[in-house]
């Protein structure tokens, strides 16, 4: 049915819904039952923009089905199969959620053992320069390394870049073996 946006918006308490005292999850967005799907994603992208992602993915799931919205079950054994020394393996981060103790698990079974041909380093302050030797060194040797919490040092992903580059061009010398894992926070 088509509802006029004006008739429903009369209708929605100034200050959210629910009994006096009751917290609301999404304030405002539950006292529109009258809304179809895509009324209701509109609504939410007016009045609460941050949930607007979720909203899509609930509609998305609804009209089209959950396996567009639901993330495919993965490994790093099938992962692995698609990666090539010269292209880093970028781990987004969500709330948490860690793939750094995954890949331990995993490069011990492949036989790089953390420590020892599994190099990981938490980059912050100062780290730049440590990782950037540590690419090299490993990249010559066959090693992996794993760059953790890039999202903390935005300022040496420049450079970053520039050793990925030299990577993939074949510039740089770079072992068959090598492998270079990133994990970052989504910006």
């Amino acid at each position: 049915p088509d509802v006029e946006v004006p008739e429903i918006l009369g209708s929605v308490p100034a200050e959210g819904g629910g009994e006096a005292g009751e917290a609301e999850e999404e304030p405002g967005i539950s006292l529109l039952p009258k809304l179809n799907e895509f009324q209701h994603l509109l609504m939410v992208k007016v009045l609460r923009e941050e949930k607007v992602t979720m909203s899509a993915a609930t509609f998305v799931g609804a009209k089209l089905g959950k396996h567009f919205t639901e993330p495919k079950p993965w490994n790093l054994v099938e992962v692995f199969k698609d990666t090539a020394p010269g292209t880093p393996v970028i781990f987004i981060l969500s709330t948490g959620a860690d793939p750094t103790s995954m890949l331990q698990r995993f490069a011990e079974k492949m036989g790089w053992a953390a420590g020892d041909r599994l190099h990981m380093i938490s980059l912050g302050q100062g780290q730049g320069d440590i990782a950037a030797n540590l690419i090299v060194r490993a990249g010559k040797d066959g090693d992996w390394v794993c760059l953790q919490n890039c999202h903390l040092a935005t300022s040496w992903m420049l450079a970053l870049e520039m050793i990925v580059e030299g990577l993939s061009s074949g510039t740089t010398e770079v072992h068959a073996d090598f492998r270079l894992w990133l994990t970052s926070m989504p910006s």
